[in-house]
């Protein structure tokens, strides 16, 4: 019998994630948009707070917005002029670390012999496709068009979700709750605080961790006189919010620039550098920042950030961690504590046999 109702209470939860999978590939864009809107409060929620102190609730979360805009712009500004100044030299020297490598392939004994007139006639076959291939482009640039407007659209709303959960969140928790029935309404509330918290925590203390990183990274870059070093440390800002994948990503980009400008044993130096860096990050900066916020074993990240990559690709990778672990904080805090009966012998107080434990109760 029991074995059965276990049977049937599986049955019936796969059926209901399936249908909440369901329902959740149908409203993705929605989802997205109230995860950017949670995001922003979590970030925003102290500087909110701080303009509280000063101005009316509504003025405060307007301010908080804006410095998130400027804040924004500033990284633009950066990667803009980082570019700027520094894109023609690196396309200058992009031929010649492209043959270097070819060489270096070749003498590892690679079947790979690339020369510049190579180099060259790859460039005239780009350029010959896109000439013959125009409409084509054209076509493909269009949908670029919609899908950013899609993507607007999205930011637009989740912006309007954090306005409107940094001016009036609580109260809308609040009246939730209590919609429900009275004696499920101490649990709703246990675990919506202990969901906040843990979220806001990972979100807030996964930004200053990218933080550091990030000009940790353009330190580094600079130190060894790799150009593009601002756009490269914004790069290794953002890897840093996608577990696993994220940090490498950034680091190879690094370190080809780094070959085609400054050579191979520079390259090297920036492959180092940068892992040396994903070192303090991992053992240093997150248990610092994030303390006990999210504390996952490293098998569940790696199947958490895969699953998350196959259901909804980059975007499922950066949700996915804080999703498993706000889930599991929530379990924890509310899974009923073991019975005595239920705990091992060796762990009762007494001699150690379940004899005595039962004498002594």
């Amino acid at each position: 019998m029991a074995l059965g109702a276990w049977s049937a209470r599986l049955l019936l939860g796969a059926g209901a994630l399936a249908v909440a999978v369901w329902i959740g590939v149908q409203v993705q864009l929605v989802l997205v948009a109230l995860f950017l809107g949670l995001v922003l409060t979590a970030v925003l929620r102290p500087l909110a707070t701080f303009y509280r102190r000063h101005v009316p609730a509504a003025a405060a979360t307007v301010l908080s917005l804006l410095s998130l805009v400027a804040a924004v712009g500033v990284l633009v500004v950066i990667t803009t002029v980082g570019l700027a100044g520094s894109w023609y030299l690196l396309l200058e020297r992009l031929e010649t670390g492209i043959v270097r490598l070819s060489a270096i392939g070749a003498g590892l004994g690679l079947p790979v012999d690339v020369d510049e007139h190579d180099v060259e006639a790859l460039s005239s076959t780009v350029l010959d496709l896109v000439g013959t291939h125009g409409p084509t482009i054209a076509g493909h640039a269009l949908g670029v068009v919609g899908t950013a407007v899609t993507a607007g659209m999205v930011v637009a709303l989740g912006v309007f979700c954090a306005v409107c959960f940094l001016t009036g969140g609580e109260r809308m928790w609040a009246w939730f709750v209590g919609q429900l029935p009275r004696g499920s309404r101490p649990a709703w509330r246990t675990a919506g605080e202990i969901a906040w918290s843990t979220f806001g925590g990972y979100t807030r203390g996964s930004v200053l961790a990218a933080v550091a990183v990030g000009g940790l990274g353009f330190a580094v870059l600079v130190l060894l006189g790799v150009p593009l070093a601002a756009p490269l440390g914004v790069l290794v800002f953002i890897g840093a919010f996608v577990p696993l994948i994220g940090a490498p990503g950034a680091m190879v980009v690094a370190m080809l620039v780094a070959l085609a400008a400054n050579g191979f044993w520079n390259a090297v130096a920036v492959g180092v550098a940068i892992a040396l860096v994903g070192q303090v990050e991992g053992h240093v900066l997150q248990p610092l920042i994030l303390g006990k916020h999210v504390s996952l074993h490293p098998i569940v990240v790696g199947v958490g950030v895969s699953a998350g990559t196959v259901v909804a690709g980059i975007l499922g990778a950066i949700v996915a961690v804080p999703v498993i672990g706000v889930t599991w904080a929530v379990f924890s805090a509310l899974r009923t504590p073991p019975e005595p009966d239920d705990v091992p012998a060796e762990q009762h107080p007494g001699d150690g046999t379940s004899e005595a434990v039962a004498a002594l109760a």
